[in-house]
């Protein structure tokens, strides 16, 4: 199984718009973060978590010229703003994009992108197939996903599992019984926002702590906030099994 780190910055990416912090005017590459997604390419499939604002420029930059499927994590903007740019793998492959998610979220994408959704198509619009999930696990193409429902204040998020990967964005919480899906991981992606305590992201100490209940063999740290500050510094004081994700960071299991 193949990772990519699509985007590993906030809802506002970093730099942000008007900021002259020095991690907004780092010159290092892995300062610069699009919203947050994955690429996962395992038993042949390719698949995305999330399709951001930033979504046609993650497809270019990686160069990924195959979808076989979008897996959504929940219904906010800087995760679904981009399904719009899954035409491209329509038009080439010739086929209906399946895309996964809640009733919440397919309920939110049926607002924001109505013009999918309508009984008159317009010619050229992004095509669908719907697949509703709930907290129990499910396949993707085969691939197998057992939803983690972690909570992002008082919003329901789904992180997930799929093999001995598991990823979770956007949380501050996660009930001790979505915590037992979780033992055993090798690789486990956490949100990490800042180091002030947020209302609805875990901390980098929460997100150190939870690292250390759970003992995967490696960790690494997405939803990067400009806050937490240069990468460079900040993983100087990491332990070794923990490591900040940056765009374009590629990993196998």
């Amino acid at each position: 199984m193949k990772i990519t780190f699509l985007g590993t910055g906030t809802s506002q990416g970093v730099p942000v718009i008007g900021c002259s912090c020095e991690v907004c005017n780092s010159l290092d590459y892995r300062d610069k973060r699009l919203r947050s997604s994955l690429h996962i390419e395992t038993e042949g499939k390719s698949i995305v978590i999330d399709t951001g604002p930033d979504f046609r420029s993650q497809m270019l930059r990686e160069s990924i010229s195959r979808l076989d499927a979008v897996v959504y994590t929940h219904e906010h903007k800087d995760h679904t703003a981009g399904l719009d740019d899954i035409r491209p793998f329509n038009f080439k492959h010739q086929i209906d994009i399946p895309i996964y998610g809640t009733p919440q979220v397919i309920q939110q994408l049926m607002a924001e992108f109505s013009y999918i959704f309508v009984e008159k198509k317009y010619p050229g619009i992004p095509r669908v197939v719907i697949n509703e999930i709930e907290n129990r696990p499910f396949e993707v193409k085969g691939v197998p996903f057992t939803p983690i429902r972690v909570m992002h204040h008082k919003l329901p998020v789904f992180g997930y599992r799929i093999h001995d990967f598991t990823y979770i964005t956007d949380a501050n919480q996660i009930p001790q019984e979505e915590l037992k899906k979780m033992e055993g991981t090798k690789v486990l992606v956490l949100n990490a926002l800042q180091t002030k305590p947020h209302i609805s992201h875990f901390t980098l100490q929460e997100a150190l702590d939870l690292v250390d209940f759970l003992k995967p063999q490696q960790a690494y740290f997405t939803h990067v906030s400009h806050r937490l500050g240069l990468h460079r510094k900040v993983e100087e004081n990491l332990p070794g099994n923990v490591a900040l994700a940056y765009d374009g960071l590629k990993i196998s299991l």
